[in-house]
């Protein structure tokens, strides 16, 4: 089967992630795939690293310029499905099948637990090409409005592929600024709610008295001046690492003793599953999302939501533990390869494909 995957972000964002994993899955089940995204983007390396074949989209494109650069790209390599995650990209997808008069269909994957939304631009998506929508979870299908689309909504569990974790080495702490004796929490995060790495910080200055060995590395898409002011204010700085949105952020991930998700959406689930997939313990403030991923007091530790001091207690008596740790790394590998399978995701894509091409004529949804 012919699928697109559509990536209009200019950043190396854990939904493109989400979708080059897929990708190298439904190619290894023989389909031909096709990723869509601007030219020398982060999405671009790395899907053209995976050997995926790529349309490359202008830099800086307005939406009707992409839409009508990827009209001419599905009349010349034709698509049976559209993969996108964005309402723009919805409507983007969906006018280049209508304006392209192809028979092909839109799908619009949900990160988990975020809420599908229903604007205008998703209302007019489905008005113009059938269109439907890929969930991570069955509770988010479950509660999700899906009447309007007229592809039968499917779960594909986020999963990652634990062999590209298992070659992965693991970066020296020196390179990360770090002494090479401390003990490295590697917290996650991203452009979301700072409450959350703000949290590990205040955590890490309630413990840093009794624990002067330990070592934090921030990685992710957070806005890092505003992270140092807050570190500096803390007195904290020494002991953290700002690294941003980093390339090579498994290795760093690997380096870690403890795992810390300070993220929501498909960055907080990949967050977990990558520690997971490395053996190493989580700790992650109590959400559905997380609740969802770690199994608390299995695979780690869920805290009580932005209380420092609440969760500098939390974090030192699961530090002070170090068998229990390693028993629940181990945990937290053994729950991934049996509950967040990389073959349970690829087979939700190939079911949401499979509905997709399956689906029966239907009446356009009234407006």
């Amino acid at each position: 089967m012919r699928v697109l995957f559509l990536v209009t972000d200019n950043c190396w964002s854990a939904s493109a992630r989400a979708f080059v994993l897929a990708a190298r899955g439904l190619m290894a089940r023989g389909h031909d795939v096709t990723f869509a995204c601007e030219t020398d983007c982060p999405a671009h390396v790395r899907a053209s690293e995976a050997n995926i074949a790529v349309v490359k989209l202008d830099v800086g494109a307005s939406g009707a310029g992409t839409t009508m650069q990827l009209r001419r790209a599905l009349q010349d390599r034709g698509a049976d499905v559209v993969f996108v995650h964005t309402d723009a990209e919805l409507l983007i997808a969906s006018s280049a099948v209508r304006l392209g008069r192809g028979a092909g269909a839109v799908i619009q994957r949900v990160p988990p637990f975020a809420i599908a939304s229903h604007g205008r631009g998703a209302r007019l998506a489905t008005r113009i090409a059938p269109t439907g929508l890929l969930f991570s979870t069955e509770a988010d299908r479950n509660a999700a409005d899906v009447k309007r689309y007229r592809i039968p909504a499917v779960v594909a569990p986020l999963a990652v592929d634990v062999s590209e974790h298992d070659a992965v080495r693991e970066v020296t702490k020196a390179s990360l600024g770090a002494p090479p004796d401390c003990r490295l929490i590697v917290c996650v995060t991203d452009s979301g709610d700072k409450r959350r790495v703000f949290t590990a910080l205040r955590t890490l200055a309630l413990l840093a008295p009794r624990h002067p060995e330990l070592h934090l590395a921030i990685v992710g898409a957070a806005r890092l001046d505003e992270l140092r002011m807050h570190g500096a204010a803390l007195g904290m700085n020494a002991m953290v690492t700002y690294l941003g949105p980093r390339d090579d952020e498994l290795s760093i991930i690997r380096a870690s003793s403890v795992g810390w998700v300070a993220a929501d959406g498909d960055a907080a689930a990949l967050a977990a599953l990558d520690f997971m997939a490395f053996r190493i313990p989580v700790l992650a403030e109590r959400t559905p999302l997380t609740e969802h991923y770690v199994a608390d007091g299995i695979a780690g530790a869920l805290l009580a939501p932005a209380d420092p001091t609440t969760t500098a207690a939390s974090v030192a008596a699961f530090l002070a533990k170090d068998e229990q740790r390693v028993q629940m790394g181990n945990a937290g590998r053994a729950r991934l390869q049996r509950e967040f399978s990389y073959e349970a995701m690829i087979q939700g894509f190939e079911q949401a494909l499979a509905a997709a091409v399956g689906r029966k004529a239907a009446p356009q949804p009234a407006a």
